[in-house]
C-alpha cells in the first residue's frame, strides 16, 4: 500500500470527529505494550481494563486529540497514566501496538503516522513491533497495511465482539489472523481486555470470520424485527411472543439480548430509547463491508444487498439516526 497517498493533516481531524485517539504503552514480562483506540462506551472501559491488568508500576501513555478527554481519562483512572505528544512518539515507545478505529481510511492514516519516516528500529526499541488491529475494516486495506508494515513489524488482525458491555466486563471476544508463531503473544495482549481469543487462520482471518458474523447479525436483527411486529399486530402479547421465540427455534441475539421491542428486555437499547448499543451506522457498515468482500472473493449472496437497502433507509429516517440498530423495528412500523 502506498502509505504517501494518505494525508496526515486529516488524520486528526477525522479522529476528532468519529474515533478519540488513545495509546497505552505498559509493560508486561519485560515487554512494553501500547494500546489505542477510542475513549467512547468501548474504549474508556477497554482502556480501564487494560490499566488495571497492567503491573501498578508501569505507565499507561495516552495520546487524544481531544486534549479534554485525555485529562478526564488521566483523573479519573488510577494508576501512572502519562499523555503523549503524538501518535508517532508512542509508538517509538512500545513493542506491540494495538489500534482500533471504524473506517478503512483511518486505520491507513494512523498506520502512516507510526510507520514513516522508516526508521522505528533505530529509536531505543530497536526491536520489530507488533502491530494488533482491532478495526472491523475490509480485509484488502487491512492486507494493504500488513505490507507497509513489513520491515518495522508484524500485523495481525484482531476484530472483537462482545459490544459495550462485554468491554465493560472484560469479556470481549477477539477473532485474530496470524502466524502460529505470534499468536501466543497477542493472546497474553488481548485477554486483558476480553474472555477468548480466537485463533481463525493467517493474516485477514480474523476479519473474514467477523464479517461473517456481523452479516448474519445483520440479517437476524432485521428478521427479529419484523417478527415481533407481524405477531404484535396480530395480537400477541410481545413478552410471551419473545420467551416463546426464544425457547424455539427461531432464537438468535437479536431476539434474546437485543430485543428491537421496547420493555421486553429491559437491559436491551429499545427499552431506553434505543440509545447505547450497536449503532445503526455501524451494522450498516460492516454489512457493507462483508458484501464488499464478497464480491472481491466472487462469493454470491442473495440477502445482503435488500438488508443494506434496509439499513441505508434506517440511517436515512430522522427518527432512527444515531440510535442502536435494532431501531429498525421503529422504521419499520412497530408498536412501541
Amino acid at each position: 500500500m502506498d502509505l504517501t497517498r494518505c494525508n496526515p493533516a486529516k488524520h486528526g481531524v477525522l479522529a476528532h470527529e468519529l474515533s478519540l485517539l488513545m495509546m497505552r504503552k505498559m509493560s508486561l514480562s519485560k515487554t512494553s505494550f501500547m494500546k489505542k483506540c477510542g475513549l467512547g462506551r468501548m474504549g474508556y472501559p477497554m482502556a480501564k481494563n487494560l490499566r488495571s491488568h497492567i503491573p501498578k508500576g508501569d505507565t499507561l501513555v495516552i495520546h487524544d486529540v481531544n486534549t479534554a478527554a485525555t485529562s478526564k481519562f488521566a483523573e479519573e483512572v488510577q494508576g501512572n497514566v502519562e499523555v503523549a505528544s503524538s501518535v508517532r512518539d508512542v509508538a517509538e515507545k512500545a513493542e506491540t501496538i494495538i489500534t482500533s478505529l471504524p473506517e478503512p481510511s483511518h486505520v491507513k492514516s494512523v498506520f502512516k503516522a507510526m510507520l514513516m519516516p522508516q526508521t522505528l528500529l533505530k529509536g531505543s526499541i530497536p526491536q520489530e513491533r507488533l502491530f494488533i488491529d482491532c478495526s472491523t475494516i475490509d480485509p484488502r486495506t487491512s492486507r494493504e497495511v500488513a505490507q507497509a508494515a513489513q520491515g518495522q513489524g508484524k500485523f495481525i488482525d484482531a476484530p472483537m465482539s462482545g459490544g459495550v458491555v462485554g468491554a465493560q466486563a472484560g469479556k470481549l471476544t477477539f477473532m485474530i489472523g496470524a502466524p502460529k508463531e505470534l499468536v501466543e503473544r497477542a493472546t497474553e495482549v488481548l485477554l486483558m481486555m476480553g474472555k477468548r481469543v480466537i485463533h481463525l487462520g493467517e493474516q485477514g482471518a480474523g476479519l473474514h470470520g467477523k464479517l461473517a458474523n456481523n452479516y448474519l447479525l445483520a440479517l437476524n436483527n432485521i428478521a427479529t424485527a419484523e417478527a415481533m411486529n407481524m405477531g404484535i399486530k396480530w395480537g400477541l402479547d410481545p413478552a410471551a411472543l419473545a420467551d416463546m421465540i426464544n425457547t424455539s427455534t427461531g432464537r438468535c441475539w437479536p431476539s434474546e439480548v437485543n430485543n428491537p421491542v421496547p420493555g421486553v428486555i429491559e437491559s436491551a437499547p429499545a427499552s431506553r430509547g434505543y440509545e447505547g448499543g450497536f449503532g445503526v451506522s455501524l451494522a450498516n457498515k460492516d454489512l457493507k463491508l462483508a458484501l464488499q468482500a464478497a464480491e472481491e472473493a466472487g462469493i454470491q449472496v442473495a440477502l445482503g444487498p435488500y438488508a443494506r437497502d434496509i439499513y441505508d433507509a434506517v440511517q436515512a429516517n430522522p427518527e432512527c439516526q444515531g440510535k442502536d440498530f435494532s431501531v429498525v423495528y421503529r422504521h419499520l412500523g412497530g408498536k412501541e
